[in-house]
């Protein structure tokens, strides 16, 4: 009998990850009631009547932050993936090099201007949050670099120094503005706290692009974990490839960020999880870490949501409760085994 493909899995696990997000909520929605909306919308007819008031639901409310927990996810495992075989470490993340603080400033320096509430929300602070990564990691590449050259460690170290005085400065803002300190915490925990369409809008274009580039990198990648050198000499341009994981990485892990606050650990679990399945050939670990970063941030803000029932508890405390203890196996792991 032929194994099972690891694709097929993981699709499957997804798809049970978005049913489930969209029918559990302050107002369940039964699996018969959900087909019948599904089937009826599909195939163009009318809606009973006694489901109208679900549909909105669905369509308005639950789809939405659906897809975009799913996006938020994808974008950070994928991006995760990809920098973990770029510095051929199994503890990097997404936030390595400054996204998550740069994010943060921005987002936190937009919540101190008394713009109308439509236009933060919607607009302001998410673009703000997407510059400040930018800027943050752009700061780290042009301290680390050398000359021409552009060495991991140069740039990992940037990237924390940078980092230590972009938190310096959004926690000097929110000590200094109570008036928003605290939907500033609540953004900084993590969470889908816009609703409607318009987030999914936005973030779409930067994670498809940002992930598309990630999955043509697979086989460069896999090249990479031989080191640099011998990727030169098999005639590989390191410094460009570098260039371009980079590039794309942070632009889709700020896209995340923008949108749905810093939720930390997902980059770090997925891929190492899917690593442990699946092998570590890059050009089936970088989709498969897409297609399960989504299932597990689905998870975790399902569990979010019905944990505190009927209040919700911001999705990044779960995924930092899960994920601190998952670290520390990693370290001990890595550590025993002495390998990458």
């Amino acid at each position: 009998m032929r194994k099972t493909s690891p694709f097929l899995i993981a699709s499957l696990v997804l798809a049970v990850c978005l049913m489930l997000s969209a029918v559990i909520g302050s107002v369940s929605i039964d699996l018969t009631s959900f087909f019948t909306i599904i089937g009826s919308v599909l195939s163009g007819q009318t809606v009973p009547l006694t489901l109208q008031p679900l549909v909105t639901i669905l369509f308005s409310l639950r789809f939405p932050r659906t897809v975009l927990i799913a996006l938020t996810g994808a974008a950070l495992a994928g991006s995760g993936a990809a920098y973990q075989g770029l510095f051929r470490n199994p503890l990097a993340d997404p936030y390595l090099i400054g996204v998550a603080s740069g994010a943060g400033l921005g987002a936190v320096m937009a919540m101190t201007i008394s713009w109308p509430q439509q236009i933060s929300s919607m607009l302001f602070i998410p673009l703000a949050s997407f510059a400040g990564a930018l800027i943050t990691v752009w700061t780290a590449y042009f301290l680390a670099k050398s000359g021409n050259s552009l060495p991991s460690t140069n740039l990992i170290l940037a990237g924390v120094a940078v980092s230590s005085f972009a938190t310096a400065l959004t926690s000097y803002l929110m000590l200094y503005s109570n008036r928003e300190l605290h939907r500033a915490l609540a953004w900084l925990m993590g969470g889908a706290s816009m609703s409607g369409w318009d987030p999914v809008t936005a973030m779409l274009p930067y994670t498809v692009i940002g992930l598309g580039i990630l999955l043509t990198c697979g086989y460069a990648l896999n090249v990479l974990q031989f080191g640099e050198e011998q990727a030169q000499q098999l005639g590989m341009d390191v410094k460009r490839i570098r260039l371009l994981v980079i590039f794309a990485a942070t632009l889709t892990a700020a896209a995340a960020v923008s949108f749905s606050g810093i939720i930390g650990f997902v980059g770090l679990i997925v891929p190492h999880l899917i690593r442990m399945l699946w092998g570590s050939d890059y050009r089936k670990l970088i989709p498969l870490s897409i297609l399960g970063g989504a299932a597990f941030l689905l998870a975790a803000d399902i569990i979010a949501r019905r944990i505190a029932a009927p209040q919700e508890v911001p999705v990044g405390i779960i995924t930092a409760l899960t994920g601190a203890p998952f670290f520390l196996f990693v370290l001990r792991r890595s550590r025993r085994q002495n390998v990458w």
